[in-house]
């Protein structure tokens, strides 16, 4: 496998702007289980980052409580793995101060690249973006939707849109946690290792 340098993408879990059911803007609520898991498939796949993104207060605080109890506190004692998974993960209001952050750290250009369940054209394939991580002039900043995705706007004002994951029968609305183990899998993931 190719080792990519860590600093080459990111992911950000946003939880504004995204939708709801019926179409509207909302910010979401964040939930422990997707920092928990996301965290530690990103640490699986070297991702530089994980960023969690929502300009609520009290949705700040309590992530910031449970990154800490995991690993400041007794549970990075308790779970040294879980500890060091849950180190990547960084809390901003916006998506663009996520990007200033990465371009700070890194002194490249961030192309942001969405995710989305539904088809939309021009899409990026998976193995069009796999190639695109050997360009050292690009950090990428992968962001993920939660709710019932991301706004048609911050679509339309991405770089790139990931073509989507396709199941077998039409149904199409995979937890976000599993739609970020199968992309970055499926990105970054050992391909010689396939059978």
């Amino acid at each position: 496998m190719k080792d990519l340098s860590p600093a080459r993408i990111a992911i950000a879990l946003l939880h504004h702007p995204v939708k709801n059911k019926n179409g509207e803007v909302i910010a979401s609520a964040v939930t422990n289980l997707d920092l928990h898991d996301i965290a530690r498939i990103a640490k699986t796949y070297g991702v530089s980052s994980f960023y969690v993104v929502t300009p609520l207060d009290d949705q700040k605080a309590l992530v910031e409580k449970i990154i800490s109890h995991w690993t400041a506190g007794p549970g990075g004692t308790y779970n040294p793995n879980r500890r060091e998974a849950l180190t990547l993960i960084k809390v901003r209001d916006s998506v663009d101060q996520v990007i200033e952050d990465i371009r700070a750290d890194t002194g490249k250009n961030v192309r942001l690249v969405v995710t989305c369940a539904e088809e939309k054209q021009p899409a990026l394939k998976i193995d069009d973006f796999r190639l695109r991580l050997d360009d050292p002039g690009n950090t990428y900043l992968l962001a993920f939707g939660t709710a019932w995705g991301l706004t048609d706007d911050f679509i339309r004002d991405a770089d790139f849109v990931l073509a989507p994951i396709k199941g077998r029968n039409g149904y199409n609305h995979l937890p976000v946690r599993a739609a970020a183990a199968i992309i970055l899998d499926r990105l970054l993931g050992d391909r010689n290792t396939l059978a």
